[in-house]
């Protein structure tokens, strides 16, 4: 006798299996933390970033592909190499007095995952605080990051990532 269950979503067959997400994405979603840890471990300023504050290269892979849809100016376009990966970040520092990005969840399993952040900054020109969500959907091939794409809303990030809540 052949018996099928059916499954509407990821969290309900992880937990029939007695699996958890992050049982399953393991290596990546701790490397991903790491990243992110060492990244944001303070905050980012303008002064420390052209001073070599922030990232670790090798965490990306050569033909690593990053998709802005966050800045204005910098929406649906797509940035090519670890190098590549810098420009629009030192473009998003530009405007702020400085940035912190703190990391509140990560979801996802193996090779897919998404980060959830609260961003908090300070307008340099006016010394306004700012407030937000900010979510990146992150594909590693082999342990390290081929693609990831920025979303100011985490829903749409995790819809992206066929993890819809």
């Amino acid at each position: 006798c052949l018996a099928i269950e059916l499954f509407w979503d990821h969290a309900e067959v992880l937990e029939a299996l007695g699996l958890s997400r992050q049982a399953i994405s393991g290596g990546n979603e701790r490397r991903l933390r790491a990243f992110l840890e060492t990244w944001f471990r303070e905050p980012l300023t303008p002064a420390a970033w052209h001073r070599g504050a922030g990232v670790d290269l090798s965490f990306f892979d050569p033909d690593v592909i990053y998709e802005d849809t966050v800045l204005p100016d910098h929406a649906d376009e797509a940035y090519r190499g670890p190098e590549g990966v810098m420009r629009p970040a030192e473009r998003w520092l530009d405007p702020w007095e400085w940035l912190v990005v703190d990391l509140e969840r990560i979801e996802g399993v193996r090779d897919r995952l998404v980060s959830i952040h609260r961003a908090r900054s300070k307008a340099r020109q006016t010394g306004i605080e700012f407030e937000s969500a900010l979510a990146y959907v992150w594909t590693f091939r082999d342990g390290k990051v081929v693609h990831f794409k920025s979303f100011m809303d985490p829903a749409q990030a995790l819809e992206a990532a066929g993890l819809s809540e």
